[in-house]
């Protein structure tokens, strides 16, 4: 198998044989060259077995066992850097995304897109099902930081984006938490007023298994990086000097959650 076009990396979490379906649906919806890195936190974890056994009859789909720390942030950060492609998307291991607008975000991607959002808040996309609580603070954030920030996107909070890769190595992951990375690269992409782009993406609900998504525990996390995109022009070391700014907040919320 030669260099794939895109990377998607699937965080799963004792998913099992759960996955599967995810997997079919982007076998089935992608025609761009890809590969599938499916991370979890644990070489026990059901989902080990499944995706060796998938792996070894088509080697697109591979696992890898994240040695960064637990939880999702993490798992996504590793799958990123151990990336072959030029283009990386996260998407759920759960099917909530829609895989089936990956060949379009990759295209814009390569365009000169450095962040591309799958949106269920713009004009075509819709969510179906979900936390009311988490539904309404993921669009509002979205919204106002669309019309108020002019980040590009009507969706920033949404984990479905893709990335050039490029960008991603510049710039760095400093989210240890959840899902806020998502938010995070918005962000920064935003202040460097680097290009971002979305499509129309139709969000599902879960129909098998639980959840990981927290929001009480997370939310303080994505508010520092909802009032990071508010700002001037950075350059690229200016973004990793505030970065590490970040990590030490970040830190330092993660110690008051804690206490």
């Amino acid at each position: 198998m030669g260099q794939p076009d895109v990377t998607l990396v699937v965080p799963a979490f004792k998913e099992g044989t759960a996955i599967v379906p995810t997997l079919a649906r982007i076998a089935a919806s992608v025609r761009s060259a890809f590969e599938v890195v499916v991370v979890v936190d644990f070489v026990e974890d059901p989902t080990v077995v499944v995706v060796e056994e998938l792996g070894a009859s088509d080697p697109r789909f591979r696992i890898e066992v994240n040695t960064y720390g637990r939880g999702p942030g993490y798992a996504i950060k590793y799958g990123m850097d151990v990336a072959a492609a030029p283009v990386v998307v996260v998407t759920m291991a759960d099917g909530s995304d829609s895989v089936e607008v990956v060949d379009e975000m990759v295209r814009r991607v390569r365009g000169g897109a450095a962040v591309v959002s799958g949106s269920r808040y713009m004009r075509g996309g819709s969510q179906t099902g979900g936390p009311l609580v988490k539904g309404v603070l993921s669009r509002a954030a979205g919204l106002s930081l669309h019309w108020f920030a002019r980040v590009g996107t009507h969706d920033a909070t949404n984990s479905f984006k893709a990335y050039d890769t490029a960008f991603l190595r510049s710039v760095g992951v400093e989210s240890m938490q959840g899902f806020e990375l998502g938010l995070e690269l918005v962000a920064k992409a935003h202040r460097l007023r680097l290009r971002i782009d979305e499509v129309p993406t139709h969000w599902r609900d879960r129909s098998e298994g639980e959840s990981n998504f927290q929001v009480r525990r997370w939310l303080p996390f994505y508010l520092s990086w909802y009032a990071y995109a508010y700002g001037r022009r950075l350059s690229v070391d200016d973004v990793r000097g505030a970065s590490q700014r970040k990590t030490f907040l970040t830190k330092q919320l993660s110690r008051m959650e804690k206490s």
